[in-house]
């Protein structure tokens, strides 16, 4: 185990509200981030606070076998699966958009950034996590690999799908080749 974390992981579970604090500082922006794209923005507060909770109730299950930042990213994508489940629901709301002229502004930027969030709101929630993991988490593929408890070679193919999949719906909302 890293030490630093060995350090933060033993504070916290000796009730120390400075470490727990510490790690929620650390952490939360990017979880938070993971789960409105994952959950969608309405729900990403709560499955966050849910992450948090499942955190400091099993910190003492952490065995240090992987860096302590890819066992919470582990604990929020299981909690947003779960959360997904619960909902009973498989994608989110798709938005219908027109093709767009290729104009390059701010305007259009927004545009391509509520096309992108929709093609990805559409993506099966397997795909859109290894791509949300990767690709804007930037973690490695071992680490996604230990997050979704999968091999790193599952890791590559199923990533590889996202961007297709993704690709062609971004083709299909009028962006693209």
């Amino acid at each position: 185990m890293d030490p630093t974390d060995a350090k933060l992981v033993a504070a916290c579970q000796q009730g120390d509200r400075c470490a727990q604090q510490q790690l929620f500082d650390e952490s939360h922006g990017r979880i938070f981030r993971l789960m409105a794209r994952m959950v969608g923005e309405q729900d990403a507060a709560d499955v966050t606070q849910q992450v948090y909770l499942q955190v400091y109730r099993q910190l003492g299950k952490f065995s240090g076998r992987s860096r302590l930042s890819t066992w919470i990213y582990r604990l929020a994508v299981n909690e947003a699966l779960q959360h997904l489940r619960r909902r009973n629901r498989k994608k989110t709301q798709t938005l219908e958009y027109e093709p767009i002229d290729h104009v390059e502004s701010h305007e259009s930027r927004s545009d391509l950034a509520e096309v992108l969030e929709a093609a990805l709101a559409d993506l099966e929630v397997e795909l859109r996590t290894i791509f949300l993991l990767r690709e804007v988490e930037e973690l490695p593929y071992n680490a996604i690999a230990d997050v979704l408890d999968i091999p790193e070679g599952t890791v590559g193919s199923r990533l590889n799908r996202a961007r297709r999949e993704l690709q062609q719906r971004l083709t299909q909302l009028g962006w693209g080749p």
